[in-house]
């Protein structure tokens, strides 16, 4: 330009060939991963091999000069390995891989190669890259990813009964990639604890100790090492028996109190609990030599025949590494044998019994209420039959009609246990329209006053005679209805 001005670009015409740029980056690097087609990641043993795939796909008009695989252990640490050309063949220039790497294919299309003999270094990235022409070098990377499986073991540690908190078993996942998880299940009350090492070739080992305060109960309680890791198909376990020693406790058995002159075959049993086992198992008496017809077999002591020699302290000592212990037991010897008595019934069994027997008082005593109850309740036939009304004149009329004297003729008194029944021709039907009824105006039916006064009228006659003897011919008393709100009783 004139005047040696510089040429000023509009904004947007570097915005667009910026733009361009980087897509035609990202166009070169899709085609460059199209081009070159490996696996992302593979995973291997040691003294195990694995197959590193590389192929080189639509190429069109690039031209393949050469491909080589290049091994980076780590970051900034690249050696080539394996390089194949079409003309001069294969090349291995790393003694390390030296008769362990090999193409197996001959040529440049599919260049995949073979590692055998695998060790734990061999781990990192392998780059399959292309010399091409007129694109340049085209490449794949594969994470070469090395596992190792643990070396599990577990085992227990012996130890002595005491008061300090010691390890009674290990857990150990050795050389393993990635690293071991160890857990313990128990039958005791404990805990454990879990420390880490790292290898050189990277593998990492793994140990878990249990720990507890011993005592003898312990002894051969089980504990359960558990291993996961991931080149496991299935958990790892091992169950363990705790080892705690201790001295012996001892105690003596068989003596039933009831040992008499005369009596064979009784015997003494040496009971003992020890770890290790026993070294000595001794049998003494504390008058002396044991008598004569004593004999022993290791925790056994018999007696041929009870006599009074045998009336004694026998003693049994056991001892082991970690001492000795003993136990003795004092020997009566009766005249003849005990009657063995039978035992009375516990205090348990009397109460029982008792309470028992109240109960099955007080289900028959409710019976017999249940049904006395049931009795005078009134179940079954009334005793009398009222007498039924008659139509007749007017309650009023009945009430204001003087009474007449009684005559014994009428009825005669009924004796005690016998019913009187009032029969009639009819059934009574009331008369609901006579507004002078006795019934509609709160009186008694008329044929019902009619009864109660001839009823009345014989219990008068029939007293008539002791009345008058008692008040000297004093008349007897009459009464109407409309003199007195109470009726009169009715005598059945």
């Amino acid at each position: 330009m004139a005047g040696g001005q510089r040429a000023r670009w509009p904004a947007s015409t570097l915005t667009n060939a910026w733009l361009l740029a980087a897509a035609v980056l990202l166009n070169t690097q899709g085609i460059i991963a199209q081009k070159v087609q490996v696996e992302v990641e593979v995973e291997a043993y040691p003294t195990e091999s694995v197959t590193l795939r590389c192929q080189f796909i639509n190429g069109g008009s690039t031209k393949l000069t050469q491909v080589s695989w290049i091994w980076e252990p780590v970051d900034g640490q690249r050696d080539n390995i394996a390089v194949y050309h079409p003309v001069y063949g294969q090349s291995f220039p790393n003694p390390l891989f030296k008769d362990r790497v090999a193409f197996l294919f001959n040529n440049l299309e599919n260049p995949t190669i073979r590692i055998s003999k695998l060790r734990m270094s061999d781990a990192g990235r392998y780059t399959c890259e292309y010399a091409t022409y007129p694109t340049g070098n085209e490449q794949g990377t594969t994470n070469l990813v090395m596992l190792a499986k643990p070396k599990n073991s577990a085992d227990v540690v012996t130890v002595q009964a005491g008061t300090k908190s010691v390890v009674v078993a290990q857990c150990v996942a050795a050389d393993s990639k990635p690293a071991a998880t160890i857990n313990w299940i128990s039958s005791v009350r404990g805990n454990y604890s879990t420390s880490t090492t790292s290898g050189p070739d990277g593998t990492v080992t793994v140990r878990s100790e249990y720990r507890l305060v011993p005592t003898a109960e312990d002894n051969n309680k089980e504990v359960t090492c558990m291993v996961d890791q991931r080149t496991q198909e299935r958990q790892w376990t091992k169950s363990l028996r705790l080892s705690v020693e201790f001295p012996p406790s001892v105690s003596i058995a068989g003596y039933d109190q009831n040992w008499y002159v005369g009596r064979s075959n009784a015997e003494l049993v040496c009971v003992f609990n020890a770890n290790p086992p026993p070294t000595a198992i001794t049998w003494k008496s504390a008058s002396g030599p044991l008598p004569d017809s004593v004999v022993v077999e290791n925790d056994r002591l018999s007696i041929r025949k009870v006599d009074d020699a045998v009336n004694t302290t026998f003693i049994c000592e056991v001892k082991n590494k970690h001492g000795a212990n003993s136990h003795h037991i004092n020997v009566f010897v009766n005249e003849q044998q005990k009657t063995e008595h039978p035992k009375p019934p516990s205090t348990g069994a009397i109460i029982g019994g008792i309470l028992g027997t109240l109960a099955v008082i007080g289900l028959i005593v409710g019976a017999i209420l249940y049904v006395c109850c049931r009795q005078d309740d009134g179940e079954g036939p009334p005793k009398h039959k009222p007498p039924p009304p008659v139509k007749g004149s007017s309650s009023t009329e009945m009430l204001t009609k003087p009474s007449e004297p009684t005559t014994a003729s009428k009825r005669a008194l009924l004796s005690k246990g016998e019913v009187y029944y009032e029969t009639s021709g009819r059934e009574p039907v009331a008369n609901l329209d006579d507004g002078s009824s006795g019934a509609l105006n709160g009186g008694a039916p008329p044929g019902l006053d009619s009864s109660v006064k001839e009823f009345k009228e014989s219990a008068d006659s029939h007293h008539s005679n002791e009345f008058e003897s008692s008040n000297h011919g004093a008349p007897a008393a009459s009464i109407s209805r409309g003199d007195s709100f109470v009726s009169p009783a009715m005598y059945v």
